[in-house]
C-alpha cells in the first residue's frame, strides 16, 4: 500500500500485552507494513519481554516501545502521578462509572490492574498520541479503552483468537460498541463478533496474511522419501507453543500409532509450560527416540526448518477455558514453502486448508484420523508435492499481507476523515 498525503498521518498509540514475541509475528509483520505504508507509530506494552530472540523483523520496527507498570505494586510512584493525574482529565467521571460497572461484574485484580496501567498512560501519553489501537481485545483493549474513556482519544481494535473466545460475551458487547471499528483474522471469530453488538458494520474480517517477500517461494526439490528407509526417515515437522489449544497431546499419541514399519522423525520448535509434560508422554508412548525438541528458534531459523521438511502437523484444538487458534500464522507459512500441512477442522483452519486440494484436514481431538492422514502422507511423496504446491499458491494469491494493510490504512484514513 502506497502512502497517501491527503490526510494528516495521526500518531498511533498501539497497545499491546507484551513486546517484542517470538510468537506474535503476525503483529510485529502487521506493525513493520503500516509503518511502511507512512504510519506513525508508537508500542505501548503492558508486559517486558520474555523470549531471549528476537526475529529479524523486530529489528525492523522503528517504533518507540514504553513499557507500563506490569504489576502496580512494582512502581507505586508512577501509578499514584497515574491516579492523581485523572482528575484533570475530560473523561475522568465516565471512566469511573464504567469502571465501576465492570468491576460489578469482574471482580478482580486484574480489572484493577488494568484500569491502573490506563491511568498511566493517560498521564504519560507519549509522543502526543492522536489515537488509540488495541492488539487483542481482551486485556490490552480493557486498557486502550478506560485510556480511551478518560482522554477522549478514538479507539480501534485488532482482534484474534483467544482474546475473543476467552472473554465474556458483556465484556465484548462493551468494547465493540466503544471502538470505532474491530478487526479480526478468521471468519468464525468475524460472524461470533457481529453477534455480540448492535454496530455490525464495525466489524471487519482482514487475514493478517504473510510478508511474501520474507518468505520467498522456496524453488528447492522436495524429497521422494516414504518411510520405507530407516536410514532416510520422513521429516514431520510442527512450530507452536506447548499449550493446550496446540493439540500436541493428539498429534503425540498420532504418531505412536503410525505402523511400526514407518521410517519418521518428529521435530518440534517452541515454547511452553507444557513441554515437560508432553516429553514425558512421549516416553510412555515409547516415541522418544524419534522426536527432537527444538526449543524457541528465530524466524530465519524457523524458515530452514520449512524448507527441509516433508510435512507439517499442526492438530488445534478447543481448549476447556474455550481458548482456540484464530488461523495459526505457522500454516500460513509452511503453504507458503510448499510443505504440505495436517491440520484440524478448528476455527480458521478450513478457511485456509481445504482437504484433499492443498492440505489435510480432520476432526479435532482424533488421534486416530489424524495417525491415519499422517500415514497417507508419509507413504505418498506424489501426494504431498501436489499438495504444497497447491497450498503455496493458495497463500500467494490469498494471503498477501499486502491487502490487509491496505484495509488497515483505508479503515483508518475513513475514520481520520470522518473527523476532520
Amino acid at each position: 500500500m502506497k502512502a497517501r498525503t491527503l490526510l494528516h498521518r495521526r500518531k498511533i498509540l498501539v497497545v499491546l500485552k507484551g513486546y517484542p514475541r517470538l510468537s506474535e509475528t503476525f503483529i510485529a509483520q502487521e506493525l513493520l507494513g503500516l509503518e511502511k505504508a507512512g504510519f506513525d507509530l508508537t508500542l505501548i506494552s503492558m508486559r517486558r519481554p520474555t523470549d531471549k530472540k528476537r526475529h529479524p523483523v523486530h529489528d525492523e520496527i522503528r517504533a518507540r516501545v514504553i513499557y507500563l507498570p506490569e504489576y502496580l505494586h512494582e512502581e507505586p510512584i508512577r501509578v499514584l502521578k497515574g491516579f492523581f493525574a485523572s482528575f484533570r482529565k475530560p473523561g475522568i467521571k465516565a471512566l469511573w462509572k464504567r469502571f465501576l460497572k465492570d468491576l460489578a461484574r469482574d471482580l478482580s485484580r486484574n480489572r484493577f490492574r488494568r484500569l491502573g496501567q490506563a491511568l498511566v498512560l493517560g498521564r504519560e501519553w507519549p509522543d502526543n498520541g492522536e489515537w488509540l489501537h488495541a492488539h487483542f481485545i481482551h486485556t490490552p483493549a480493557s486498557v486502550t479503552e478506560y485510556a480511551s474513556i478518560l482522554t477522549g482519544v478514538p479507539w480501534t481494535c485488532s482482534a484474534h483468537a483467544k482474546d475473543i473466545w476467552t472473554s465474556p460475551d458483556w465484556d465484548l458487547h462493551e468494547k465493540l460498541g466503544s471502538a470505532r471499528w474491530t478487526v479480526t483474522c478468521t471468519r468464525t471469530g468475524y460472524e461470533h463478533m457481529r453477534t455480540l453488538t448492535a454496530r455490525k458494520e464495525a466489524v471487519h474480517l482482514s487475514y493478517h496474511g504473510l510478508d511474501l517477500a520474507r518468505f520467498a517461494h522456496f524453488g528447492g526439490q522436495r524429497s521422494h522419501r516414504d518411510g520405507s528407509d530407516p536410514a532416510d526417515p520422513v521429516l514431520i515437522l510442527s512450530v507452536g507453543r506447548a499449550v493446550e489449544k496446540k493439540g500436541y497431546e493428539t498429534l503425540l499419541r498420532a504418531l505412536a500409532l503410525l505402523p511400526r514399519e514407518l521410517n519418521w522423525r518428529f521435530e518440534h520448535i517452541g515454547g511452553g509450560d507444557k513441554l515437560p509434560k508432553l516429553r514425558a508422554l512421549a516416553a510412555e508412548l515409547n516415541i522418544s527416540d524419534r522426536i527432537s525438541w527444538k526449543g524457541a528458534l528465530a524466524q530465519e531459523d524457523v524458515l530452514d526448518h520449512y524448507r527441509r521438511a516433508d510435512a507439517f502437523a499442526l492438530a488445534c484444538r478447543i481448549a476447556s477455558n474455550g481458548d482456540r487458534d484464530g488461523l495459526p500464522n505457522v500454516l500460513v507459512e509452511a503453504s507458503s514453502q510448499r510443505l504440505p500441512c495436517v491440520s484440524t477442522a478448528v476455527s480458521g483452519v478450513p478457511e485456509l486448508l481445504v482437504d484433499g486440494e492443498n492440505g489435510m484436514v480432520v476432526p479435532p481431538q482424533d488421534p486416530v484420523a489424524f495417525a491415519g492422514a499422517l500415514e497417507t502422507m508419509i507413504r505418498d511423496p506424489a501426494l504431498r508435492l501436489r499438495l504444497g504446491d497447491a497450498a503455496e499458491r493458495r497463500v500467494r494469491e490469498h494471503f498477501d499481507h499486502e491487502a490487509s494493510i491496505g484495509q488497515l490504512g483505508r479503515l483508518f484514513e475513513e475514520e481520520w476523515q470522518k473527523a476532520s
